[in-house]
């Protein structure tokens, strides 16, 4: 039975990425979407059919996980697009986070990323695609935002070293690393109006176009993809110019 999987599935980009896949996925069979909230996922599975097969699970969880893995075997799943969404990032200095909230994050974002691609990996076959899920904040630390920043480095070296080992099997894997956008992740990471000077100007990326195109990118095999002119100079001047430069240009 060929598959997508999709993390982080509830709302944001997971629901645009759960949405596009199905229009431009149209030959799956199933499109498997995780989320913690079981009434958001119900809400998909009713807007777009019986293609959909909700997963109420924490991805934290490895015993969720295991059930999750099982059910690829029982199912004889081959997965042909795995979409690593899932995560959240909190704004603020590190010391004045809590503990579990910044653990969190490395757990959620790194660890549970890692889990999931280790064990769908094995029901992956030659053209398959793995998109994970990165952002514009793994191009530089951010100070008041340590230790988010430091979780998508690693999602970006990550993605880019298993891309490398992977293209002997013909299977892609992508970063996808989009700027601010307006969804969830704001609240949740405690950034409002007045919060930090670069979230109230920073232009904002569209949820939809990011999830779309970023497929179309997966599609032609790329390896990072960033959205947006302003953002894509960002990550050019990132590489070339020292880091506490670009450090202090993108204070939050």
């Amino acid at each position: 039975m060929n598959i997508a999987v999709i993390t982080g599935a509830s709302s944001g980009l997971g629901r645009e990425y759960v949405k596009a896949v199905f229009r431009m996925y149209p030959a799956l069979e199933e499109i498997w979407i995780i989320a913690r909230r079981e009434n958001k996922l119900f809400e998909l599975k009713v807007e777009l059919g019986d293609k959909i097969r909700i997963f109420p699970i924490d991805i934290t969880d490895n015993f969720a996980v295991n059930q999750y893995s099982e059910m690829l075997k029982e199912t004889n799943a081959n997965v042909r697009l795995l979409i690593n969404n899932a995560g959240f990032g909190k704004h603020g200095n590190f010391y004045e986070i809590p503990t579990e909230e910044n653990c969190g994050m490395v757990r959620l974002n790194c660890e549970a990323l890692t889990l999931m691609t280790s064990v769908t990996l094995p029901f992956m076959s030659a053209g398959a695609e793995i998109i994970n899920t990165c952002s514009i904040a793994a191009f530089a630390p951010n100070i008041r935002m340590a230790v988010y920043c430091s979780t998508k480095a690693y999602v970006m070296s990550f993605s880019r070293a298993l891309r490398g080992e992977l293209k002997k099997r013909q299977i892609n894997v992508l970063a996808v690393c989009p700027g601010p956008m307006n969804t969830e992740f704001l609240p949740v990471a405690n950034i409002g109006k007045g919060t930090s000077k670069a979230f109230d100007t920073l232009p904002r990326v569209k949820v939809r176009e990011m999830a779309e195109k970023s497929l179309l990118a997966s599609k032609r095999k790329k390896a990072v993809y960033t959205n947006k002119g302003f953002y894509k100079f960002y990550r050019f001047i990132a590489k070339i110019l020292p880091t506490s430069f670009v450090m202090k240009m993108a204070k939050t």
